[in-house]
């Protein structure tokens, strides 16, 4: 049958699989179950697909979390060194308006079931307005992110007060003169401690393991361009420096209150903050161990020290979802992830993963040229390697880190040796700012 290529999803790695499509001239189509391009980066205030929330700003640098097709200054020269959701979503849309993704995609689109019939063949059956359909496709291209299906924590006995999700926070301003107690030491939990600190009566943060916290400035620098720069260095070396300058800059979280870290650099993903210690230092957010259990609105720490709350925010992450396939045929959401380059499955050649990595930094520069290599294959312009189980299964048994045994550290990439690894698979003259028009039978 003739290339119809599906996309699941219009966030950040679905557009710039769709234009990847395009420009190699595949009939292709993206579903969004919103009604504007940008994933998670479109924030509401009402309770949705985003967890994206008020005040918040990437954590990786501007440079480093662009499209190659069309950068930042391609966008808007003035935009800041870490950009906020805002400056993110009009850069998404910015980039689908260049390069006249929008006609492309049918929004307020569930994708309800995804059927693999055989190697050039899709059954996938949609939803718009309470209307189903069915359609085929020769390909399809997943896309639909992995920070959408939160991961609840577990402890004995009940909680008594407000009991919420990262995914549900979106501003701070409901958790005034309240008592606040944040579970996490992620990106996500610290960024909340840090802004209902501003307007509860009281917060604290409880960790279980000890996290690394990393400033966004180095020497007046984004740190990952710090860290850019020594990427030529080898990867044990360079972790074990980046150690040391931690030490040297902020000092050991005993110094703060906050638990031991106890794990090498990489083995768990470190958090991107210049707020929280500042914010420790000055009595706002109080450091506390792990929960040993729940009694009413008491909680009772590991160290038998016990406060109450009104509310908790659980920041404990993400399952990695696909609910539009059976779970006999693709779960990923507790396993290992056997697929090469995070993308190629060792069976189906027609499937493709874009974005479904998480990198010691950015996706979406990843996610682009993960997106040109698959275009490619599809147009017929490039060949995967022939012994690719045996590259999925080492996927699995070789990572970039040797990360902790938990379902967050499944997909983990070492940003810059992921990069390096797609690029060994593109020309040198890869990068294409042109907006190339193809005809579509599909929306």
């Amino acid at each position: 049958m003739p290339k119809k290529v599906a996309v699941i999803g219009a966030g950040p790695s679905g557009i710039t699989a769709l234009k990847n499509l395009l420009d190699q001239g595949i009939d292709a189509v993206a579903f969004d179950r919103n009604s504007e391009v940008g994933g998670n980066w479109v924030y509401s205030e009402n309770e949705s697909h985003s967890s994206v929330f008020e005040t918040t700003h990437i954590i990786s640098s501007k440079t480093l979390s662009q499209y190659s097709d069309f950068t930042f200054d391609d966008f808007d020269t003035t935009v800041s060194d870490y950009p906020s959701h805002d400056e993110l979503r009009r850069y998404f849309q910015a980039y689908a308006d260049h390069f006249g993704l929008v006609e492309h995609i049918r929004f307020d689109t569930m994708v309800i079931h995804c059927e693999w019939i055989s190697q050039s063949k899709w059954e996938i059956t949609t939803e718009t307005g309470g209307i189903r359909k069915t359609e085929e496709f020769s390909d399809l291209v997943v896309c639909n992110g992995h920070h959408w299906n939160p991961r609840w924590p577990n402890y004995p006995g009940e909680f008594a007060g407000e009991f919420l999700h990262s995914h549900s926070f979106k501003k701070a301003e409901p958790f005034k003169d309240k008592r606040v107690l944040v579970i996490g030491g992620g990106n996500s939990a610290c960024d909340v401690a840090v802004e209902t600190s501003r307007v509860s009566k009281m917060t604290a943060i409880s960790w279980r393991r000890g996290y690394r916290i990393i400033p966004k400035f180095f020497f007046g620098q984004p740190s990952d361009k710090i860290g850019e720069r020594s990427a030529w260095i080898p990867l044990k070396i360079r972790s074990f420096f980046f150690d040391i300058l931690l030490k040297i800059m902020i000092g050991d979280n005993h110094l703060y209150g906050l638990r031991k870290v106890e794990n090498k650099f990489g083995e768990t993903h470190p958090t991107i903050n210049d707020e929280l210690l500042y914010k420790i230092r000055h009595g706002k957010v109080k450091p506390r161990p792990d929960i040993k259990r729940m009694d009413g609105k008491k909680i009772i720490f590991e160290d038998d020290n016990e406060e109450e709350y009104d509310t908790i925010i659980a920041c404990t992450g993400y399952y990695l979802s696909h609910p539009f396939f059976d779970k006999k045929f693709i779960d990923y959401s507790s396993g290992p992830v056997p697929l090469y380059l995070k993308m190629f499955h060792p069976e189906f050649r027609n499937l493709y993963f874009v974005g479904m990595f998480q990198p010691l930094g950015c996706i979406w520069p990843g996610a682009e040229l993960q997106a040109k290599i698959m275009a490619g294959e599809i147009a017929g312009k490039w060949n995967r390697p022939s012994n690719i189980k045996d590259l999925c299964e080492k996927e699995v048994t070789h990572p970039h880190y040797k990360q902790i045994d938990t379902p967050r550290h499944t997909i983990t990439v070492d940003f810059h040796a992921f990069k390096k690894q797609l690029l060994k698979y593109l020309p040198k003259d890869y990068v294409s700012k042109k907006k190339v028009q193809v005809i579509s039978d599909l929306v």
